[in-house]
């Protein structure tokens, strides 16, 4: 993402003088200098390991020992020296240094300020608990809410992602990790002022980088499991190149739709792993008969239909993908019971693969390929809506209808042959409600 939208430049600038002017009164406080410093020299220590085990995210626990022990401004500057020498995977990368420089120092200046408003560090000195305890959780409310708010600032101005979604849960995924982390800084800063020193505050971070450490492992591992999904998706593509980008699609309608009917982001991503795998199984159906120009003869359709329960066997050892596997085995069944492969009815059928299964038809529809053009996308709802209570679930029609009129659809071509000038040649190919070859 190079070309960075000056609207976005100036939010980035903005919350960089305002972190600057967090800084300033530094010279004037009174401060331990070697804390700031061992703390600050922790900070950017944790986050190159975070960098070096691929891990997404920030090491709280040091940056809220040092909100519960340092004045305000001090604080500050003890998220700075990680979140410029961290490395940057994406250009352009000093802006980005710079935005996570700046969004921390502000986030923890906050926190700081209203936990030495509360006499929080007075507590923590004294190790009075459990009143220690009310200062510190205060603490780490306000940095999860000014950095999700600082986070959902940049999603609409560089991203632009509609304000209404912008801030949608940024401020609760936060909040449990963040909450752990904030035990672990408050233990830090009370064996930090304890006759035992920083020595034994440092014995708390052993735990907490192991479990880390555990926590990146199992990210890695997700990683992998998803560049397989990748790798059998663009087989697919290869092998039946009709239907060239078809899956990414349907993954991207079946995430609108899960959206629309308010399920939680988790799920959501699950869906889009269901409509993205949902035709793996045509890797298991000879290439012959999905590029085959003619009608299909019963016995090749039989063969075609097979596909769901191929890709089943294919995704039932991923075990993230839940309730996906589900969705790539039945989204070929209709609710009136006459689908494929076993003829499930209504509520028989699984929510996801309802999900799919609109997705797919609706995805077929309004894709230009090389037998026909695409449909508009008014004429592929009206569609939908005839065959919904037969053939699909009527929610999910009535969710993706929703969805649309929000965000529109761009449709893209898919495996057109041209003569040169950009005119697709037609191609002969089976007829059937959306395309049996879909």
């Amino acid at each position: 993402m190079e070309a960075v939208p000056a609207r976005a430049r100036a939010y980035v600038a903005c919350v960089a003088v305002a972190a600057l002017l967090c800084l300033l009164p530094l010279s004037a406080v009174r401060t331990s200098w070697w804390e700031l410093a061992l703390l600050a020299a922790l900070s950017a220590g944790c986050e190159r390991a975070a960098a070096r085990w691929r891990f997404a995210g920030t090491f709280h626990p040091v940056l809220l020992a040092g909100v519960f022990l340092l004045p305000p401004p001090a604080a500050a500057l003890v998220a700075l020296p990680g979140a410029l020498l961290s490395p940057v995977e994406r250009r352009p990368r000093g802006l980005r240094r710079l935005w996570r420089a700046a969004q921390l120092a502000v986030s923890v200046w906050a926190a700081a300020r209203v936990h030495w408003s509360m006499g929080g560090r007075d507590a923590v000195v004294a190790s009075d608990f459990p009143y220690a305890l009310a200062p510190a959780g205060v603490a780490v409310l306000v940095l999860c809410l000014v950095l999700s708010m600082l986070d959902g600032g940049i999603l609409v101005l560089a991203e632009r992602i509609p304000v209404r979604r912008a801030w949608h849960g940024l401020f609760l995924r936060s909040l449990g990790p963040v909450a752990v982390h904030g035990l672990a800084g408050l233990m830090m800063a009370v064996l930090w002022r304890s006759p035992y020193g920083p020595v034994a505050a440092l014995l708390v971070l052993l735990p907490m980088c192991v479990s880390w450490w555990v926590f990146a492992q199992y990210h890695r591992e997700r990683a992998a499991h998803q560049a397989t999904i990748r790798a059998l998706v663009q087989a697919v593509d290869i092998k039946d190149e009709y239907t060239r980008g078809h899956s990414e699609r349907v993954g991207q309608a079946s995430m609108m739709i899960a959206r629309e009917l308010g399920m939680d982001d988790d799920r959501t991503e699950v869906l889009r792993f269901a409509g993205i795998l949902h035709d793996v199984g045509k890797l298991g159906v000879p290439t012959r008969l999905l590029r085959k120009d003619g009608p299909l003869t019963p016995e090749e359709r039989r063969v075609i239909e097979l596909h769901p329960e191929y890709g089943h066997e294919m995704v039932r050892g991923i075990s993230f993908l839940g309730e996906a596997r589900a969705a790539v085995l039945h989204h070929h069944e209709r609710l009136d019971g006459s689908g494929y492969p076993y003829g499930l009815m209504g509520g028989q059928i699984p929510e996801s693969a309802r999900v799919v299964a609109v997705a797919d038809a609706f995805d077929a529809m309004t894709s230009t390929r090389s037998y026909r053009r695409a449909r508009p996308v008014g004429a592929a709802l009206e569609e939908l809506e005839k065959c919904a209570g037969s053939q699909f679930d009527p929610r999910m029609v009535t969710a993706l209808a929703r969805a649309l009129a929000r965000h529109g659809w761009h449709p893209a071509v898919t495996a057109d042959e041209t003569d040169g000038s950009g005119v697709p040649h037609p191609r002969p190919t089976v007829a059937g409600r959306h395309g049996v070859r879909r």
